[in-house]
This record gives structure tokens, C-alpha cells and sequence, in this order.
């Protein structure tokens, strides 16, 4: 048995590309604000393994993951203000940041395995419209640093150096490998 322990439904979209089907999809309710001096890495980490053990039942195995958006050691918010996409477009316009998505799979046993991915990705300079369209559309809401590349902020991304489906949320070769390890996929 697998558990998805995501209330995300672009992980379960990515999931399903693969083949694997959870028997359950968990949204763990965890607090997701960073510590002081919490780096991007070791936030993306603690909330991948603080969802994987909210979600956890004796004899299943857990697929967690976390994604945080980085502009240097500043982690970008998951936004739910206007004004908070707003800052996240002006501080990513024609710039690189990077996208760091850790994946946790628990194992029956105490069995934990986990990766982290790094993307890096460039936003061209926006232009004042674009940015105005943009947070119009409202596809900004509830996305860490304000966007979703499988969206139309996809128009905005010139360079991406790493994996599309870990800067969507769930990078798809290490998930795969780390469920082939368990014998979860072929």
C-alpha cells in the first residue's frame, strides 16, 4: 500500500504519469513557516519528512514530498496575497533562482530514503503588463515564489537547468527510483 502525502493535485497528476496510483492521497497539515536562519535546502527537507510522518500507518509506505523556491538564502512564500506575488515577480524578474524539491519515501520497517533535487531557472525582465496579467490570472495563489511553471507563467521562463517535473513539484526520476527501490514500481 502507498500513500501520497500530498494534498497537491499536480503530485498526483505527476504520480500518475509514471503509473503509480496511491491507495491514498493524505494532505498533512503541517506548519510550513521556516525557522530562523533555516536554510532553502533543510526547509524543503524538514517539510517533506514532517508531511511523510503526519501521514504515516504502520505497514504502508509514505511518498512525501516539499518544494521550496530559493532567490539566493531567501525562501520565497507559497503565496496567498496579491501583494506577496507581486514582490515574488518584481524580485524574479530577469533573474535565476532556484527551485529545490525534496522527495521522502517511508518504508514499512523505519526504512527512509530521500533526495533532494536543485533546478535553476530564469525568469525574463517582465514588463509592468506582464506582471499585471499575470497576478490577474490569479494562477499565483498558493504557489511557492508565486508561480507555476506548467502555467502560463510558463511564457516567463527562458532558462531552466535541472527538472521540469521537480520545479512543477515531484521530480519524477528520482521518485521513480527511489519506488523502485521498494519495489513499488517496475
Amino acid at each position: 500500500m502507498l500513500i501520497l502525502a500530498s494534498a497537491s493535485p499536480r503530485r498526483l497528476e505527476l504520480l500518475r504519469q509514471i503509473g503509480v496510483n496511491p491507495d491514498a492521497v493524505v494532505g498533512a497539515d503541517i506548519d510550513e513557516t521556516p525557522q530562523p536562519g533555516e536554510r532553502p535546502r533543510d526547509l524543503a527537507l524538514r517539510l517533506a519528512r514532517g508531511k511523510a510522518a503526519a501521514a504515516a500507518r504502520p505497514g504502508v509506505h509514505v511518498l512525501a514530498a516539499d518544494t521550496v523556491v530559493a532567490a539566493g538564502r531567501r525562501i520565497l512564500p507559497k503565496t496567498e496575497e496579491m501583494a506577496e506575488a507581486k514582490a515574488c515577480l518584481d524580485l524574479l524578474s530577469g533573474r535565476r533562482h532556484r527551485v529545490i524539491t525534496a522527495v521522502m519515501l517511508w518504508s514499512p520497517g523505519g526504512q527512509v530514503s530521500e533526495r533532494v533535487v536543485v533546478s535553476t531557472v530564469a525568469f525574463a525582465r517582465l514588463t509592468d503588463a506582464q506582471k499585471r496579467a499575470y497576478l490577474e490570472s490569479g494562477e499565483w495563489r498558493g504557489k511557492a515564489g508565486g508561480y507555476a511553471i506548467q502555467g502560463c507563467a510558463a511564457a516567463f521562463i527562458r532558462f531552466l537547468s535541472g527538472t521540469y517535473s521537480g520545479v512543477v513539484g515531484l521530480p519524477l526520476f528520482e521518485t521513480a527510483q527511489l519506488l523502485r527501490s521498494r519495489g513499488l514500481l517496475v
